[in-house]
Order: structure tokens, then C-alpha cells, then sequence
């Protein structure tokens, strides 16, 4: 027998992933572990190739300048940029917090906001500086 002073929310049959709105730290912590994915599995095997490639002969060596100088690869890089930027700031904000340092709301969101801005900050100035 149910209790009728207990109001039983009613459940979604389905959820709509489209239509939730996650909060700042929540897309923070998502992309924290994209970039973390996308450095592991792209970021190092790549970074280790050009260091092999350009080690081999001087060659390779000019090979591999040229090489970067396409604007293709530049993107790429960029968005590398990008990732380890903001893996590394998202890392240092989730290290306060099991500190304990900036554990409440209000502060969650500014931080996470912070690594927003400062990750694009510096992955635009990668960007004048590849261009």
C-alpha cells in the first residue's frame, strides 16, 4: 500500500540527450576526458612518429618542416594545441578540488569558465604564432 502524503515524480520513458542542458563544469569535465582520449590516442603516437621521422636523416628532417607548413596540419596541430591546453588546466582545477579548494558552486563555475577562456586564450596565440 502506498503512502499518499509522498508524491512520486514521474519518470521520462526516454531522455532527450539533446535537449539537456549540462552545467559549465559538467562540459568541462566531458572535454577533460576527450582531450585526455584524443592526446593518448593521437597526440603522443604522432608526437613520437615526427620525433623518429626527424631523427632519421636530415632529409626526413627537411621532409617533416615542409610538411608542417601545410595548413592542413596546422589544424591539426592546432586542435592538439587545443587539447593538451585545456587537459592541463581542467587537470589543474580538478586537483583543488580534491583539495578541497573551491568546492562550492558559485567558485566551481568561475574556475570552470576560467579553463574555457584560458585554454581558447592561449590556443589563439598557438595559432598567430603558427601563422
Amino acid at each position: 500500500m502506498s503512502n499518499p502524503s509522498v508524491s512520486v515524480k514521474k519518470r521520462p520513458k526516454h531522455l532527450e540527450l539533446w535537449k539537456i542542458r549540462l552545467p559549465v563544469p559538467g562540459i568541462v569535465s566531458i572535454l577533460h576526458r576527450v582531450s585526455g582520449a584524443v592526446m593518448f590516442l593521437v597526440l603522443i603516437p604522432l608526437l613520437l612518429t615526427l620525433l623518429d621521422n626527424s631523427l632519421a636523416s636530415q632529409e626526413s628532417f627537411e621532409d617533416l618542416r615542409f610538411q608542417l607548413g601545410s595548413p592542413l596540419v596546422k589544424l591539426v596541430v592546432l586542435g592538439l594545441a587545443w587539447s593538451f591546453l585545456h587537459h592541463f588546466f581542467a587537470g589543474i582545477r580538478y586537483l583543488l578540488l580534491d583539495l578541497h579548494i573551491g568546492i562550492d558552486l558559485p567558485t566551481t563555475r568561475l574556475w570552470s569558465k576560467a579553463v574555457l577562456v584560458v585554454s581558447g586564450i592561449l590556443t589563439l596565440l598557438v595559432a598567430v604564432a603558427l601563422w
